[in-house]
């Protein structure tokens, strides 16, 4: 599984707009979010679709970030870990 290109990024606008947001993280690099220093959430794309590999614990967790549903899934996943973050 390839990490998302530019253009599938651009697919994902609105929902990167909504990280952005999101004080305790840093975008690296388009798409590529970090907490403090360690990596916490990226994009990959494949022939299933689009998926964000998340930072839950010690390991990612992938989501599908194929619909609005998805997203917003994702969002949710997103908030409740940072608040766990110190």
């Amino acid at each position: 599984m390839k990490h998302a290109s530019p253009s599938t990024l651009d697919t994902l606008e609105e929902l990167l707009a909504a990280l952005r947001i999101c004080p305790a993280l840093k975008e690296k690099a388009r798409g590529v979010f970090y907490v403090k220093s360690r990596a916490f959430l990226h994009f990959h794309e494949d022939p299933a679709g689009l998926f964000a590999d998340l930072r839950l614990a010690a390991e990612f967790e992938r989501f599908p970030v194929n619909t609005e549903g998805e997203r917003r899934l994702l969002l949710r996943k997103v908030q409740d870990a940072l608040g766990k973050v110190r």
